[in-house]
């Protein structure tokens, strides 16, 4: 916008605002006998055409005339923690179901960001599957300050469309007309990634079959990513997603990243050899939390209006819709997730991982299953299951010496199994959390929360709490870390690239299940060395035009 400005005087002084071009206030004066104040608003009005002359040329040519200027960037004027539109970080955000919403909720209120699409084969439906009836709702009611939101909806909604209303009411009330229409809305990813071609960063919020397919793509359009857990949930495909990664020298962030300062006292007391040396770490999950089918469906229900049930499957291959496969219940199908240890042992083992410097995956994992049976004609017979995880299971996972650290067992439980409490334990009194983590020495024991949190030494008949962390209280909002990065363009901490020994390791876990034996696993290769046939569910069999 140009404001013009005639005193009645020989001198007149003119003010130009360059706010959308260049996120900059120029202010600029003549200082020479004014004789036809109309030309010298033309003068200003060519510069304003912004598509016809850069910054650098502009303050040039003014700088050529007899003109005096000052450059005031726009933050300065907009207040502090004001985020010029061209320094945000522009979003596409692939994935509108249930966590996927919640977590939109949270970003759109980071100024660093803006959200310009949404991405789900579903459009709109009520029938998505969750932890509370309402949360969703009141997540979003919360965002938009708006108490009455989806008052007339029934059941838990979800889909694209909400996606599109969460990002655009959110924004139109910063608006002085009320309204925004800036965020467009996709059902295939790839049509947001060809037409997008704006956008700075992806977040992929998909079911775990989809994770390393929108990655991949995305890098490939030379876009930084940030995905929930697994990176992928077959080893092939996460080593490709990495790979990827490594060789783009874009951004990668995997969301179970987080800071965990007790695991620095976890290693301090390992190191100083309180515990002896370390022989293995024990962490076990309440979860499944979700319906465990032992079997895929039978029935063939209908597709729900407006769910694209085909772009919902990708890479894997055909099979009739279900409701048992979609929504929050996916994880526990071997197609379509990676179980209870990728839903929650990233958030555990990924941050562990980094802190004690644990840099190679495991060597091997051998598992334990609980077994389900059937009735046939009356009779009760075993169901072979090779298509979901199990009801509960043990791993354990074998690492070679790295760093500081001994060779040493992993062991990984879910499904209520944990190990049986310590003689160190009950003779004070203590039993475990239904989710902790507990690291076993020669002489003593560690015991943490599920993620390493408030860690107590038992060792020489004594018992010692970690003085107080001053971290634990100030932690830094986790959407900046990787936000950061992606916009200075450097590895967040929690980086694919960083992530790639959990990430081996959690699906070695998966393999061993379905082998049903101990598997040996040559990482450098991706071969199962002494259970060849065990290979093949290290890849996936892919539907045709989804190949990776």
């Amino acid at each position: 916008m140009i404001k013009k400005s005639v005193s009645n005087h020989q001198f007149c002084s003119f003010f130009l605002f360059f706010v959308r071009d260049f996120n900059t206030f120029i202010t600029i004066s003549f200082t020479g006998p004014v004789k036809n104040t109309d030309c010298i608003y033309t003068f200003f009005k060519t510069f304003s055409i912004m598509e016809k002359i850069s910054r650098r040329k502009f303050l040039g040519s003014a700088a050529a005339a007899s003109v005096a200027f000052t450059v005031v960037p726009r933050e300065v004027l907009g207040g502090p923690g004001y985020i010029p539109p061209s320094d945000k970080l522009t979003i596409g955000y692939i994935g509108c179901g249930t966590q996927g919403l919640r977590e939109l909720a949270a970003l759109i209120a980071n100024p660093a960001v803006q959200i310009v699409a949404v991405c789900d084969p579903n459009k709109f439906t009520t029938d998505y599957v969750d932890w509370s009836m309402n949360d969703v709702r009141n997540t979003i009611r919360n965002a938009l300050g708006d108490k009455t939101w989806g008052e007339n909806i029934k059941g838990i909604p979800g889909g694209r469309d909400i996606g599109q209303e969460l990002v655009q009411k959110y924004y139109a009330k910063s608006k002085d007309s009320g309204t925004y229409k800036g965020c467009a809305s996709y059902e295939d990813f790839r049509e947001l990634l060809e037409k997008e071609k704006d956008v700075n960063a992806i977040k992929i919020m998909t079911p775990d079959h989809l994770h390393a397919w929108v990655a991949i793509a995305s890098m490939k359009k030379g876009k930084h990513v940030v995905t929930h857990k697994p990176i992928a949930n077959r080893m092939h495909e996460a080593k490709l997603t990495i790979d990827m990664a490594r060789k783009s020298g874009l951004s990668t962030h995997l969301l179970a990243w987080s800071k965990k300062p007790d695991n620095l006292i976890i290693k301090q007391w390992i190191d100083e050899g309180r515990i002896g040396k370390l022989k293995e770490i024990h962490n076990w999950s309440n979860r499944p939390v979700w319906p465990q089918w032992q079997a895929n469906p039978t029935d063939t229900p209908p597709i729900p209006k407006d769910f694209n049930w085909d772009l919902w499957l990708g890479p894997v291959p055909d099979r009739p819709y279900h409701p048992n496969y979609t929504h929050a219940v996916f994880r526990g199908w071997y197609d379509f997730g990676a179980g209870s240890i990728a839903d929650m042992g990233h958030y555990s083992l990924f941050p562990l991982f980094l802190s004690l410097g644990i840099t190679k995956p495991a060597v091997s994992a051998d598992s334990y299953a609980t077994t389900t049976c059937t009735l046939r004609d009356k009779v009760s017979v075993g169901l072979k299951n090779d298509v979901a995880f199990p009801l509960s299971c043990i791993i354990r996972f074998k690492f070679e010496a790295q760093g500081s650290l001994p060779p040493f067992e992993l062991f990984w439980y879910d499904g209520g199994m944990r190990p049986m409490i310590p003689d160190e334990l009950l003779a004070v009194g203590k039993s475990f959390e239904r989710e902790a983590m507990m690291f076993v020495g020669e002489k003593g024991k560690i015991v943490a929360g599920f993620r390493g949190e408030r860690p107590i030494l038992y060792a020489d008949g004594k018992v010692v709490e970690p003085p107080a962390m001053e971290a634990e209280r100030s932690r830094e909002d986790s959407n900046n870390i990787w936000i950061d990065a992606f916009k200075n363009n450097t590895q967040s901490p929690g980086s694919f690239i960083y992530a790639t020994p959990v990430t081996e390791t959690i699906l070695l876990g998966a393999v061993s299940l379905r082998a049903g034996k101990k598997v040996e696993y040559n990482s450098a290769n991706m071969k199962v060395t002494n259970a060849p046939e065990a290979d093949k569910y290290l890849v996936r069999e892919y539907r045709k035009g989804w190949e990776l």
